[in-house]
């Protein structure tokens, strides 16, 4: 006998046992660790293709191997964002890994751009970072989905800026624009962490759809950690002399 998700006192059935914090916090345990493994083998990439200068090279001045990268990242995300309902588990699955992996692949450049202190710092500070705007996604009691409209005119911003400034190459805009992109991730980062608990309960007991909006939960974590750390590498990062 035990007090259910409503207060109420007596044994949880089958359908209201999902409704728990404990069962919340599970999941969101789940979603971590598929974001944490994203990260890894991201990782992992990067540094075997850094370990190969002449593949970076290729990977660079081929434009069409680049840009068939940065398409093939995006055609995944739009695929996993539209069809996350509809998607087998497991495809889902090897579709967020394909990504990561991808991602590797582009990363890896910065390897050899950064010098390796740069690299951990920049990591070093993401991660704090990144674990408070989370800590205050899942602990506060405000309603972020109503900055959302902000946080995605901000997002449309940085894109709009940044194509700008590839033809007036400021240094200034291009500061600007780092600070403008800091401010709406960490934001991002916040609203993605409390949307897991609106993910959880909204999946009203279903396993299976679950584990898909989890995977959806983990790439935008996964996205929101990746740029964080980008934008503090550019800010913060030194150049191999």
């Amino acid at each position: 006998m035990s007090y259910d998700y409503k207060g109420n006192y007596g044994p949880r059935t089958f359908e209201e046992e999902y409704a728990t914090v404990k069962g919340m916090n599970n999941f969101i345990a789940r979603v971590f660790s598929w974001m944490f493994l994203g990260l890894v083998l991201t990782a992992v990439v990067a540094f075997l293709v850094a370990g190969n200068p002449y593949l970076v090279y290729n990977i660079v001045q081929n434009n069409f191997l680049f840009f068939g990268l940065m398409i093939g990242e995006l055609a995944l995300v739009a695929v996993l964002s539209a069809r996350i309902t509809k998607l087998k588990h497991t495809t889902a699955v090897g579709m967020f890994l394909a990504y990561a992996a991808l991602n590797g692949l582009t990363l890896s450049i910065l390897l050899l751009a950064f010098t390796g202190e740069s690299i951990a710092a920049a990591f070093g500070i993401t991660a704090i970072t990144f674990g408070v705007m989370s800590v205050y996604g899942y602990v506060t009691k405000a309603d972020l989905t109503r900055f959302r409209s902000i946080l995605f005119m901000g997002l449309i911003g940085t894109l709009v800026l940044t194509v700008v400034n590839i033809f007036l190459r400021s240094s200034g805009m291009m500061w600007f624009i780092s600070m403008l992109s800091l401010f709406v991730f960490l934001g991002l980062t916040a609203y993605d962490m409390q949307k897991l608990k609106g993910y959880y309960f909204g999946t009203e007991g279903d396993e299976v759809l679950r584990s898909n909006i989890g995977i959806m939960g983990a790439l935008s974590l996964y996205l929101d950690f990746i740029n964080l750390f980008l934008i503090f590498l550019r800010l913060f990062g030194r150049s191999r002399d």
